[in-house]
């Protein structure tokens, strides 16, 4: 909400700088976003008066014109203008000043005449003819507003204004008005305001004379009211109108549109005027609209509707979609001669949905939708009204239309100094609290407490409380502690945990990242998800931002390639990342999801291959304490390539996958290289932490060697045949590596030759050569046990 501190000024006085003013309405609840000084982008900028207009001797298309600019002698400037003539006042752009852009202006020779500065025109003063009507939109601007040469252009159109921007709660909808900031800013400084009370004289002639209205649907329209306007004078609106809404951030376009406008600004009740002629009927329904009926809107769009549409309709057709926008010829035009006022309350829901539905927002829905005041309309109106007369644009009629369903009953609150003083820890006098409600408009009689109807978000004592603390100042309010014992502080284990997760990797050359929980169901097929997963079963959101924002996540996969791929477009040719974050697999309909820490690892580029990411998983494991586990080659994971991924179990629970990503997913995501990624259970990881570390001494005695070659099927793991050593000799083997794999010409197509070296010790004495060549036949036998052999 944009608020105009020359409108605010109309309603309550205040005497304090515009920094002052942010910071004590920012404490009583009413959060500044911003403060914007209107040209404050423009200097030395002054009226001038054209003294007289020469031709340019050396150019035909120029003219010299002396200008008077209010200093000891007039000054010379070179204009190329046509409208130009002595007398008129125009704005004088002086050596070295600034126009809106950054625009420098200095003097300078033009085909040899000197030119002191520049006279302006309405765009380079960044306004155009909606601000003055009266201007010439391609020439210098003639300025007919009273002022006198030297003045600051700033101060004399109007662009000497200090607008506020407001971050309007939800709960506050009142205060998306002028007269709500102005209420507010009265309380804040302990000011009197005086809010404007609509008069109408009207005339002759009933509303009733032109038009019927009938509500249909009741509990999606509150309130309608509405009144006619005959005999109007469409025109543009005076000059203090038009700077209001311009300072809003409105455009003004005709008298009747402005008033709309003003009275939408000033009372955050939108209003719309409906040109009579294109009323067919003379009736006015406030329906469902009929699935497949259609309107071309103000912004001339067609659009399709449905029956959850509510619509102002006249006998034949709909001429507005309710709170959202009226239609191509609900507008005022130029002859336009009857007009009818509307103001009306609707459902804010139903408005919110069809403003989605229809990716039509405008200044209306978004006010719809936090809920307004159904005790509103009619004033609104009323000052609508008001403002047609005060401006001679045409003759109200005597009376108006107003359905109300509301059957408003204002909430009453006891007041209760004693507990509000209890609750927040203070010591205010019931006199001040009755004086903060009574700033906001709240009636008190006796100890009741009666809620004006604007505030539909005060119900309860505690809102009492609220209102009772922010106008005396939170800052006022003494800092305290609760009595009794308090909640020590301190990591838990499982977030000691997941820190030490944290560090391992970043040890080892991660990047951490954080993606969002929730994510579009496109991303399964990206993944090559099959259909029939149980993974693409997601708790859908009820209200996503879109549809890229729609359901929760069951797997983490999706969101690091998105980075990974990300990074990759922006051409960083390496990255490694990591991310420990929630999955959310569905229960039953009416149920929570569970929710599953897990851990994804991803990388790409130089030095990073499948074996890089499977020491990462491994090391990762080895720091945890846990070295019971196995690795499997998988074979049925779909978003891996298959052959180059592998599962970590431990028992008969996985605990990690690992691989390279199948090539039509890296296609998928536009990535040309190789992509390694493991996704790890974290839950796993902590049941099996082993935080205590065994120490084990530096061995007193040497240590024996043996080296094998095997030949083995093809297909046989490594890790399979170091299994079967181990079994063979646990208590001996020190340590395994394997240093040589072969296929050839000199081994059976089917089979490969696998060296190890094999160490192994005792930790009180030295190990014999027989107790060695022992090991080794039992080694021997275990690996044939398998279909391992021993190569010649």
């Amino acid at each position: 909400m944009n608020l105009s501190m020359k409108w605010l000024s109309d309603y309550v006085k205040i005497e304090a700088s515009p920094k002052e003013f942010a910071e004590a309405m920012t404490m009583t609840g009413s959060k500044v976003e911003g403060i914007e000084a209107i040209g404050e982008d423009i200097s030395r900028v002054v009226v001038g008066k054209i003294i007289s207009v020469e031709s340019h001797p050396n150019a035909d298309k120029l003219v010299i014109c002396s200008v008077d600019v209010g200093e000891s002698a007039p000054v010379q400037i070179v204009t190329g203008a046509s409208n130009v003539f002595a007398g008129a006042l125009v704005p004088v752009a002086l050596d070295n000043s600034t126009l809106p852009g950054g625009v420098i202006i200095k003097k300078g020779m033009l085909r040899g005449i000197e030119s002191c500065g520049m006279l302006c025109s309405l765009g380079e003063l960044k306004l155009t003819k909606n601000d003055f009507p009266y201007a010439v939109e391609n020439g210098i601007f003639i300025i007919e507003e009273p002022c006198v040469p030297g003045q600051d252009i700033k101060e004399a159109i109007g662009l000497d204004d200090v607008v506020v921007e407001f971050e309007i709660t939800p709960n506050r909808p009142d205060c998306l008005s002028v007269i709500g900031l102005a209420r507010e800013a009265a309380a804040t400084f302990g000011k009197k305001g005086t809010l404007p009370v609509p008069v109408v004289r009207g005339g002759e002639g009933k509303t009733g004379d032109y038009i019927a209205a009938k509500v249909h649907e009741p509990s999606l329209c509150y309130r309608y009211s509405a009144r006619a306007v005959k005999n109007v004078k469409i025109g543009p609106s005076p000059r203090w109108l038009r700077e209001r809404l311009r300072a809003a951030g409105v455009r003004p376009i005709n008298n009747i549109v402005d008033i709309t406008n003003f009275v939408m600004i000033e009372y955050g009740q939108p209003m719309h005027a409906f040109d009579y002629r294109f009323i067919s009927g003379g009736i006015i329904n406030v329906r469902r609209a009929v699935s497949g009926e259609e309107i071309i809107t103000l912004d001339g769009v067609t659009r399709k509707l449905d029956s959850e549409i509510l619509v102002i309709a006249d006998d034949t057709k709909p001429v507005a979609i309710a709170g959202v926008m009226g239609g191509e010829h609900s507008g005022i035009m130029s002859d336009t001669n009857t007009i009818i006022f509307e103001s009306a309350m609707f459902n804010g829901t139903n408005v919110r949905i069809t403003s989605r539905k229809l990716a039509l927002r405008t200044e209306s829905s978004g006010r719809y939708e936090k809920g307004l005041d159904a005790q509103g309309t009619l004033t609104a109106l009323e000052r609508a009204c008001e403002l047609v007369e005060l401006l001679g644009a045409g003759e109200v009629c005597g009376d108006y239309i107003d359905i109300n369903s509301t059957s408003f009953v204002p909430t009453a609150v006891k007041l209760d100094p004693r507990w509000i003083n209890a609750f927040l820890g203070t010591n205010i006098s019931r006199e001040f609290m009755i004086k903060a409600l009574e700033s906001i408009d709240f009636k008190l009689n006796q100890d009741v407490i009666t809620v004006p109807s604007f505030r539909a978000d005060v119900t309860h004592k505690v809102d009492i409380s609220e209102e009772v603390a922010r106008i005396y100042g939170y800052n006022n309010i003494p800092v305290s502690l609760k009595l009794g014992d308090t909640t020590q502080g301190g990591l838990s284990k499982k977030q000691k945990f997941e820190k030490k997760l944290s560090n391992i990797l970043l040890a080892l050359g991660a990047s951490e990242i954080s993606t969002y929980s929730f994510i579009s169901p496109k991303y399964y097929d990206k993944i090559r998800m099959p259909e029939t997963s149980p993974l693409r079963k997601s708790v859908t959101i009820i209200n996503p931002l879109g549809e890229d924002t729609s359901i929760m996540r069951t797997t983490m996969l999706p969101s690091m390639l998105e980075v990974l791929a990300r990074n990759y477009s922006n051409r960083n040719m390496q990255a490694c990342f990591y991310e420990a974050g929630t999955i959310y697999l569905p229960t039953s309909e009416h149920e929570l999801p569970f929710e599953k820490s897990q851990l994804i690892l991803g990388m790409y580029g130089e030095g990073f291959d499948y074996y890089t990411l499977k020491g990462v998983v491994e090391e990762l494991l080895s720091q945890l304490g846990i070295g019971d586990y196995d690795v499997v080659a998988c074979s049925n994971a779909p978003a891996f390539h298959q052959g180059r991924c592998a599962v970590i179990t431990i028992g008969s629970k996985t605990v990690a996958i690992v691989g390279e990503i199948h090539p039509a997913v890296q296609e998928n995501y536009g990535i040309d290289l190789r992509v390694y990624a493991a996704e790890i259970d974290i839950e796993m990881l902590y049941n099996n932490y082993r935080q205590e570390r065994k120490y084990h001494p530096l061995p007193k005695f040497p240590a024996t060697s043996r080296d094998i070659a095997i030949i083995c099927d093809e297909g046989m793991p490594v890790l399979e045949l170091e299994k079967a050593i181990k079994s063979a000799a646990k208590n001996l083997i020190e340590d395994i590596k394997l240093f040589d794999v072969y296929k050839g010409a000199q081994i059976q197509a089917g089979k490969k030759s696998a060296a190890f070296s094999i160490t192994m010790r005792v930790q009180d004495r030295t190990l014999t050569d027989d107790e060695a060549d022992a090991a080794m036949k039992k080694i021997i036998i275990s690996l044939e046990s398998i279909g391992a052999v021993l190569r010649a």
